[in-house]
Protein backbone atom coordinates (compact mmCIF):
# COMPACT_ATOMS: atom_id res chain seq x y z
CA UNK A 1 0.00 0.00 0.00
CA UNK A 2 1.41 3.44 -1.31
CA UNK A 3 2.14 6.14 1.24
CA UNK A 4 2.76 8.98 -1.04
CA UNK A 5 0.68 11.81 -0.67
CA UNK A 6 -1.87 12.00 -3.37
CA UNK A 7 -1.44 14.85 -5.67
CA UNK A 8 -2.95 18.44 -4.75
CA UNK A 9 -5.90 19.30 -7.61
CA UNK A 10 -5.27 22.04 -10.11
CA UNK A 11 -8.21 23.83 -8.94
CA UNK A 12 -6.27 23.93 -5.57
CA UNK A 13 -4.96 27.63 -5.90
CA UNK A 14 -8.35 28.74 -7.61
CA UNK A 15 -9.90 27.61 -4.08
CA UNK A 16 -7.42 28.57 -1.81
CA UNK A 17 -7.66 32.71 -3.50
CA UNK A 18 -11.29 33.28 -3.36
CA UNK A 19 -11.36 31.50 0.74
CA UNK A 20 -8.75 34.38 1.40
CA UNK A 21 -10.25 36.81 -0.07
CA UNK A 22 -14.03 35.77 0.73
CA UNK A 23 -12.84 36.32 4.52
CA UNK A 24 -10.57 39.60 4.14
CA UNK A 25 -10.30 42.02 0.69
CA UNK A 26 -12.80 40.33 -1.49
CA UNK A 27 -14.75 40.40 0.95
CA UNK A 28 -14.39 44.30 1.23
CA UNK A 29 -14.73 44.57 -2.30
CA UNK A 30 -18.69 43.76 -2.01
CA UNK A 31 -19.52 45.79 0.63
CA UNK A 32 -17.27 48.28 -1.14
CA UNK A 33 -19.43 48.09 -4.24
CA UNK A 34 -22.45 48.54 -2.44
CA UNK A 35 -21.21 51.48 -0.67
CA UNK A 36 -20.57 53.22 -3.91
CA UNK A 37 -24.16 52.29 -5.09
CA UNK A 38 -25.21 53.69 -1.62
CA UNK A 39 -23.33 57.23 -2.60
CA UNK A 40 -24.37 57.36 -6.02
CA UNK A 41 -28.09 56.89 -5.20
CA UNK A 42 -28.19 59.89 -2.65
CA UNK A 43 -29.93 63.59 -3.61
CA UNK A 44 -26.27 64.85 -3.30
CA UNK A 45 -22.99 65.15 -5.41
CA UNK A 46 -20.43 62.54 -4.97
CA UNK A 47 -17.59 65.45 -4.19
CA UNK A 48 -19.66 66.92 -1.60
CA UNK A 49 -20.29 63.53 0.78
CA UNK A 50 -17.23 62.60 3.75
CA UNK A 51 -16.18 59.23 3.53
CA UNK A 52 -14.74 58.53 7.21
CA UNK A 53 -12.70 55.96 8.25
CA UNK A 54 -10.61 54.87 11.69
CA UNK A 55 -13.83 56.00 13.71
CA UNK A 56 -14.51 55.68 17.51
CA UNK A 57 -16.78 53.88 18.51
CA UNK A 58 -17.36 54.39 21.70
CA UNK A 59 -15.77 58.11 22.05
CA UNK A 60 -17.65 58.59 26.00
CA UNK A 61 -16.23 55.40 27.29
CA UNK A 62 -11.93 55.82 26.28
CA UNK A 63 -11.11 52.48 27.59
CA UNK A 64 -13.96 50.37 25.51
CA UNK A 65 -13.31 52.52 22.39
CA UNK A 66 -9.87 51.56 22.71
CA UNK A 67 -10.62 47.69 23.02
CA UNK A 68 -12.63 48.07 20.27
CA UNK A 69 -9.58 49.50 18.15
CA UNK A 70 -7.27 46.87 19.17
CA UNK A 71 -9.90 44.40 18.39
CA UNK A 72 -10.48 45.83 14.44
CA UNK A 73 -6.65 45.58 14.40
CA UNK A 74 -6.20 41.94 15.36
CA UNK A 75 -8.87 40.55 13.18
CA UNK A 76 -8.12 41.62 9.72
CA UNK A 77 -4.78 39.82 10.58
CA UNK A 78 -6.44 36.61 10.43
CA UNK A 79 -6.50 36.27 6.81
CA UNK A 80 -2.62 37.07 6.08
CA UNK A 81 -1.84 34.70 8.46
CA UNK A 82 -3.88 32.21 6.87
CA UNK A 83 -2.46 33.45 3.59
CA UNK A 84 1.02 32.64 5.07
CA UNK A 85 0.17 29.40 6.34
CA UNK A 86 -1.24 28.13 2.70
CA UNK A 87 1.97 29.06 1.22
CA UNK A 88 4.11 27.32 3.78
CA UNK A 89 1.89 24.29 3.24
CA UNK A 90 2.80 24.20 -0.24
CA UNK A 91 6.03 25.20 -0.16
CA UNK A 92 6.34 28.85 -1.14
CA UNK A 93 6.39 30.98 2.07
CA UNK A 94 10.17 31.64 1.87
CA UNK A 95 9.62 32.90 -2.04
CA UNK A 96 7.40 35.65 -1.10
CA UNK A 97 10.37 37.52 0.62
CA UNK A 98 8.60 38.53 3.51
CA UNK A 99 11.04 38.43 6.07
CA UNK A 100 13.84 40.84 8.01
CA UNK A 101 17.15 39.49 6.13
CA UNK A 102 17.67 42.42 3.96
CA UNK A 103 16.24 45.47 6.11
CA UNK A 104 18.44 48.01 4.24
CA UNK A 105 17.00 47.18 1.06
CA UNK A 106 13.42 46.75 2.39
CA UNK A 107 13.59 50.37 3.85
CA UNK A 108 15.14 52.27 0.84
CA UNK A 109 12.79 50.27 -1.97
CA UNK A 110 9.98 51.32 0.06
CA UNK A 111 10.65 54.71 1.08
CA UNK A 112 11.58 54.63 -2.61
CA UNK A 113 8.15 53.34 -3.46
CA UNK A 114 5.61 55.34 -1.13
CA UNK A 115 7.37 58.36 -2.90
CA UNK A 116 6.87 56.90 -6.34
CA UNK A 117 2.61 56.31 -5.32
CA UNK A 118 2.08 59.23 -2.28
CA UNK A 119 3.17 62.35 -4.04
CA UNK A 120 1.44 61.70 -7.64
CA UNK A 121 -1.44 60.00 -5.60
CA UNK A 122 -2.53 63.26 -3.77
CA UNK A 123 -2.48 65.29 -6.78
CA UNK A 124 -4.72 62.77 -8.29
CA UNK A 125 -6.99 62.56 -4.86
CA UNK A 126 -7.55 66.27 -4.97
CA UNK A 127 -8.29 65.99 -8.61
CA UNK A 128 -10.80 63.73 -9.15
CA UNK A 129 -12.61 65.31 -5.83
CA UNK A 130 -12.71 68.58 -7.30
CA UNK A 131 -14.42 66.87 -10.76
CA UNK A 132 -16.79 65.71 -8.75
CA UNK A 133 -15.52 61.59 -9.11
CA UNK A 134 -14.23 61.13 -5.52
CA UNK A 135 -16.07 61.61 -1.95
CA UNK A 136 -14.00 63.70 0.62
CA UNK A 137 -12.00 61.49 2.65
CA UNK A 138 -11.85 61.70 6.22
CA UNK A 139 -8.96 59.31 7.41
CA UNK A 140 -8.45 60.05 10.85
CA UNK A 141 -11.51 60.48 12.93
CA UNK A 142 -10.82 58.84 16.25
CA UNK A 143 -11.85 60.90 19.94
CA UNK A 144 -8.60 62.74 21.24
CA UNK A 145 -6.91 60.02 23.52
CA UNK A 146 -3.48 59.04 24.68
CA UNK A 147 -3.67 56.20 23.04
CA UNK A 148 -5.00 57.66 19.32
CA UNK A 149 -1.63 58.00 17.74
CA UNK A 150 -0.69 54.52 18.75
CA UNK A 151 -3.58 53.33 17.48
CA UNK A 152 -3.63 55.10 14.32
CA UNK A 153 0.24 53.75 14.04
CA UNK A 154 -1.52 50.06 14.35
CA UNK A 155 -3.91 50.48 11.83
CA UNK A 156 -1.29 51.58 9.47
CA UNK A 157 0.82 48.42 10.29
CA UNK A 158 -2.29 45.98 9.53
CA UNK A 159 -3.33 47.62 6.51
CA UNK A 160 0.34 47.42 4.87
CA UNK A 161 0.63 43.90 6.19
CA UNK A 162 -2.92 42.60 5.11
CA UNK A 163 -2.96 44.39 1.62
CA UNK A 164 0.40 43.71 0.40
CA UNK A 165 0.62 40.06 1.83
CA UNK A 166 -2.66 38.85 0.64
CA UNK A 167 -2.72 40.78 -2.63
CA UNK A 168 1.09 40.53 -3.63
CA UNK A 169 2.73 37.63 -1.95
CA UNK A 170 -0.05 35.08 -1.56
CA UNK A 171 -2.42 35.83 -4.48
CA UNK A 172 0.21 36.39 -7.13
CA UNK A 173 1.84 32.86 -5.91
CA UNK A 174 -1.51 31.44 -6.81
CA UNK A 175 -2.24 33.15 -9.98
CA UNK A 176 1.30 31.97 -11.33
CA UNK A 177 0.40 28.54 -9.92
CA UNK A 178 -2.82 28.07 -12.40
CA UNK A 179 -0.45 29.54 -15.07
CA UNK A 180 -1.88 33.09 -15.57
CA UNK A 181 0.48 35.65 -17.47
CA UNK A 182 2.11 37.74 -14.94
CA UNK A 183 1.08 41.31 -16.39
CA UNK A 184 -2.82 39.39 -16.66
CA UNK A 185 -2.12 37.94 -12.95
CA UNK A 186 -0.77 42.10 -11.60
CA UNK A 187 -3.98 43.37 -13.27
CA UNK A 188 -6.48 41.51 -11.80
CA UNK A 189 -5.04 41.58 -8.36
CA UNK A 190 -4.92 45.65 -8.94
CA UNK A 191 -8.70 45.57 -9.92
CA UNK A 192 -9.46 43.89 -6.79
CA UNK A 193 -7.15 46.31 -4.94
CA UNK A 194 -9.18 49.37 -6.71
CA UNK A 195 -12.60 47.23 -6.01
CA UNK A 196 -11.77 47.44 -2.15
CA UNK A 197 -11.09 51.27 -2.20
CA UNK A 198 -14.31 51.88 -4.35
CA UNK A 199 -16.38 53.22 -1.52
CA UNK A 200 -14.29 56.68 -1.59
CA UNK A 201 -15.08 57.08 -5.14
CA UNK A 202 -13.96 56.71 -8.37
CA UNK A 203 -10.62 58.86 -7.67
CA UNK A 204 -9.72 56.04 -5.09
CA UNK A 205 -11.18 53.11 -7.21
CA UNK A 206 -8.50 54.10 -10.33
CA UNK A 207 -5.56 55.06 -8.23
CA UNK A 208 -5.75 52.17 -6.38
CA UNK A 209 -5.58 50.13 -9.68
CA UNK A 210 -2.22 52.30 -10.57
CA UNK A 211 -1.09 51.42 -7.04
CA UNK A 212 -1.51 47.94 -7.89
CA UNK A 213 -0.05 47.63 -11.21
CA UNK A 214 3.11 49.98 -9.81
CA UNK A 215 3.34 47.13 -6.81
CA UNK A 216 3.00 44.44 -8.59
CA UNK A 217 5.44 45.26 -11.07
CA UNK A 218 7.55 46.24 -8.06
CA UNK A 219 7.12 43.01 -6.34
CA UNK A 220 8.32 41.37 -9.42
CA UNK A 221 11.43 43.20 -10.02
CA UNK A 222 12.68 42.81 -6.52
CA UNK A 223 11.13 39.56 -5.75
CA UNK A 224 10.18 40.51 -2.16
CA UNK A 225 7.17 42.15 -0.79
CA UNK A 226 8.66 43.70 2.21
CA UNK A 227 9.39 46.82 0.41
CA UNK A 228 5.74 47.13 -0.65
CA UNK A 229 4.43 46.36 2.84
CA UNK A 230 7.39 49.30 3.82
CA UNK A 231 5.57 51.41 1.39
CA UNK A 232 2.23 50.80 2.05
CA UNK A 233 2.68 51.58 5.94
CA UNK A 234 4.60 55.03 4.99
CA UNK A 235 1.90 56.24 3.05
CA UNK A 236 -0.91 55.27 6.05
CA UNK A 237 1.04 57.26 8.48
CA UNK A 238 1.41 59.81 6.35
CA UNK A 239 -2.42 59.84 5.55
CA UNK A 240 -4.27 59.08 9.16
CA UNK A 241 -1.29 60.91 11.52
CA UNK A 242 -0.92 63.63 9.07
CA UNK A 243 -4.77 63.98 8.46
CA UNK A 244 -5.26 63.91 12.26
CA UNK A 245 -2.37 66.61 13.05
CA UNK A 246 -3.75 68.98 10.06
CA UNK A 247 -7.76 68.74 9.83
CA UNK A 248 -8.36 70.52 12.89
CA UNK A 249 -6.35 73.41 12.13
CA UNK A 250 -7.37 73.78 7.81
CA UNK A 251 -10.47 72.90 5.56
CA UNK A 252 -8.69 72.24 2.41
CA UNK A 253 -8.90 68.42 3.13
Amino acid sequence: MSSAAPAASPARPLTEVLLVLGVSLGQSAVYSLLSIIEKLTRDVPLNQQTTSMNNSVTPDRSWLDLAYQLAGIAFPLVPMLLSLYLLRLTGDRAGIGFDLRRPGFDLGRGFLAAAVIGIPGLAFYFAARELGFNTNVAPANLAANWWTIPVLVGYSLMNGLLEEVVMLGFVLKRFEQMRMGPWVAIAVSAVIRGAYHLYQGFGGFVGNIVMGLVFGWMYRRWGRVMPLVVAHVILDLVSFIGYALVAPYTDWF
